[in-house]
């Protein structure tokens, strides 16, 4: 089984509760007006990986205590997500997903083996109008959280509050220095990276 990714961070507190593994994948159907990743739309192949081999690459960072899946839309490829989901669990660690999509709409059997497999699921699309920092890692207000497990389950009566990013430079092989951002960022942030991705820079 393969997959799509566009990014991964192994080890962030940005992305959900405690230390995790995050991986965003390639392609979406929805097209959020302010989507803080806009180049993570297209479907066209980014970076393909078997589901064995991300595995094995996120068994081996220490201290997580699990992954969470972004986007793009980690439900466009819910069947190898799953299979993915359902191996990491059996390693014990959690599970989180951000969809665009809502609980309601999940219900579709072409969603199940990744829904199956989720403890914590944020729903619904990002909405610019409603754009909330109230709640820790949630961009909009009109977003859902879900508890499909017990795990977590301490965070429903009081979930955190504020905002995470996390930013680093890396160097590449020829020298060049990238920086990367992940969280959610300030809309200054937001706007300098739209910016940095419009065909006219």
């Amino acid at each position: 089984m393969l997959l799509n990714l566009a990014s991964t961070v192994a080890r962030t507190e940005a992305e959900g509760p405690g230390l995790r593994y995050a991986l965003w994948v390639q392609g979406c159907p929805m097209r959020c007006p302010g989507c803080c990743n806009p180049h993570y739309l297209k479907g066209a192949p980014a970076r393909t990986v078997t589901v064995a081999a991300l595995r094995d690459e996120i068994r081996q960072v220490d201290g997580i205590e699990g992954v969470t899946f972004l986007g793009g839309e980690p439900f466009s490829q819910a069947p190898s997500l799953g299979a993915l989901a359902q191996a990491l669990r059996q390693d014990g660690l959690s599970v989180m997903v951000f969809s665009g999509y809502t609980l309601r709409q999940l219900q579709a059997p072409r969603f199940a083996p990744l829904l199956q497999q989720t403890d914590l699921l944020i729903d619904g699309p990002y909405i610019a109008s409603q754009a909330s920092r109230a709640r820790r890692w949630i961009g909009s207000s009109n977003q859902q959280i879900h508890f499909l497990s017990e795990r977590y389950r301490e965070l429903e009566a009081r979930w955190p509050a504020g905002d995470t990013v996390e930013l680093r430079l890396k160097r590449t092989r020829d020298g060049a220095v990238t920086l990367s951002i992940n969280g959610y960022p300030h809309d200054d942030i937001s706007a300098l990276i739209r910016a940095s991705l419009s065909p006219e820079s």
